[in-house]
């Protein structure tokens, strides 16, 4: 089988929007696209997106990036702390490497030509933290929103990033608490509302390496996260909505955090 003729998969679609595609396989793509007008209109509107979303962060790419962010100190962090616990550590990533593959095989094979986004971890940690504590009756979060002052500098603190709790009032969604997760090399930070029919929202913050600028969308089951990267740091936001619907409070997330560095 030619490289023209390998299916075309959901994060080859996404490598194309963020044009990290070679000659062959963007030409494999574009054929596709044409083949399918639906899907060429919703690629059409994440290009556009990307685009836009860039346009508002350039001026920050030209900002120095912060010591604690440089790839180099991140590094050195995650090597002394692989050291401490080389033993413990080898062993949990052997099993998360083994499932992780074996999952993935099992549902796709993609194309070794389109590398999975950096978003694309980050909108996995965020399902899973959402799949996780969405269920819970008693303790969905571990701070609750009478505490929220105190909730946001703890998280803050611990991200080494001020976080705020943007007003989702508009589309209906009020804040509950939030919690500290592990995520990546470090921490995450998940913070969860809920609207008047019990409907659940979170959203998804930590430290994470990468340039992207555009929206990822990435749907399992029910639930629907849009993942972006801004200033070394993944924001997530997930819930059971379609993709017209979150969209506008990914948004509105986005402008809340914008600055908040």
């Amino acid at each position: 089988m030619t490289d023209r003729n390998l299916p075309i998969g959901e994060d080859e679609l996404q490598a194309f929007v963020d044009e990290r595609l070679d000659g062959a396989r963007r030409a494999a793509v574009e054929a596709h696209l044409a083949a399918h007008p639906d899907l060429a209109e919703r690629i059409g509107t994440e290009r556009r997106q990307r685009a836009m979303l860039r346009s508002r962060l350039d001026a920050k790419f030209a900002e120095p990036v912060p010591s604690r962010l440089r790839i180099a100190n991140l590094r050195a962090t995650r090597r002394a702390s692989w050291a401490r616990g080389w033993t413990s550590a080898a062993a949990a990533v052997a099993i998360f490497v083994c499932g992780a593959t074996a999952g993935w095989f099992a549902n796709r094979i993609t194309p070794a030509s389109a590398p999975i986004a950096p978003t694309a971890s980050v909108a996995q940690g965020a399902q899973a933290a959402y799949r996780t504590f969405v269920v819970e009756v008693a303790h969905p979060v571990e701070v609750g929103v009478q505490q929220e002052a105190h909730l946001l500098q703890w998280l803050s603190k611990r991200l080494g990033r001020k976080l705020a709790a943007p007003d989702l009032s508009p589309f209906g969604y009020r804040l509950m608490g939030g919690r500290l997760l592990p995520g990546g090399s470090g921490a995450a930070a998940q913070l969860m509302y809920d609207d008047a029919s019990g409907r659940r929202l979170t959203i998804y913050v930590r430290a994470a390496e990468g340039t992207e600028t555009a929206f990822r969308f990435q749907k399992e089951s029910e639930a629907s996260t849009f993942a972006w990267i801004d200033q070394g740091f993944g924001f997530a936001v997930t819930a059971p909505a379609s993709r017209e619907e979150l969209l506008p409070i990914a948004e509105a997330v986005y402008r809340g955090f914008e600055g908040k560095s």
